[in-house]
């Protein structure tokens, strides 16, 4: 077995290896010295290799353009002559007189709606409710089992909750739960877009 002395390149690597375990003190101080030596080599490396320091994904190389640079800046507009977020401000929708093709409509779907024969399923079912209800509401039906459903039909005729011009909220009857339907005024027509049981 080799004899270890305190003179020589072993001992010298010891002490070095040796030095950070001492105390916290100087392990904390050889972390902080080696952080900053990793962060100096990341933003010195770069510059001194050539490479460019941001390159664009996929296109071209970071240093060239389209038009050549005269080393002026555009000037930055004025924030007077920015539009703002909202150019319109926020109308708060007023009552209108409930459209009768809305409520027409409100019943409809209501009938379908509670038309559903033992064994249909939800894509027979959905198909007699499909032209009355708007494109964004039916993934949500189509996540609806018929069978689940309380009524077997439509026991009296629409009344209106709330009435706006491009909206009207119905409540239609059945021999279940009432109806609380949503129909909106869309480019297609008027459509189902919400509803909701109430007891």
């Amino acid at each position: 077995m080799p004899i270890r002395t305190n003179r020589g390149r072993t001992a010298v690597y010891r002490r070095l290896w040796g030095f950070p375990l001492r105390s916290p003190r100087h392990l904390v101080g050889t972390l902080v010295f080696l952080a900053l030596l990793i962060t100096a080599l990341g933003i010195g490396l770069p510059k001194v290799l050539g490479k460019p320091a941001t390159a664009q994904p996929g296109g071209a190389p970071a240093n060239s353009s389209a038009a050549p640079h005269t080393g002026v800046a555009a000037p930055v507009p004025s924030t007077e002559t920015l539009p703002t977020r909202l150019s319109q401000p926020l109308v708060t929708p007023t009552s209108a007189p409930p459209n009768p093709e809305a409520l027409n409509v409100a019943k409809q779907w209501a009938t379908a709606w509670v038309r559903h024969p033992a064994g249909i399923s939800n894509a027979d079912w959905l198909n007699g409710m499909r032209a009355l209800t708007t494109d964004e509401y039916l993934p949500v039906m189509s996540t609806v089992d018929p069978a689940n459903i309380p009524a077997t039909k439509v026991t009296g005729d629409p009344t209106v909750a709330q009435s706006y011009s491009s909206s009207v909220k119905v409540v239609v009857p059945t021999d279940g739960p009432k109806l609380s339907i949503t129909v909106v005024k869309t480019s297609a027509g008027w459509r189902v877009s919400d509803y909701d049981q109430a007891s």
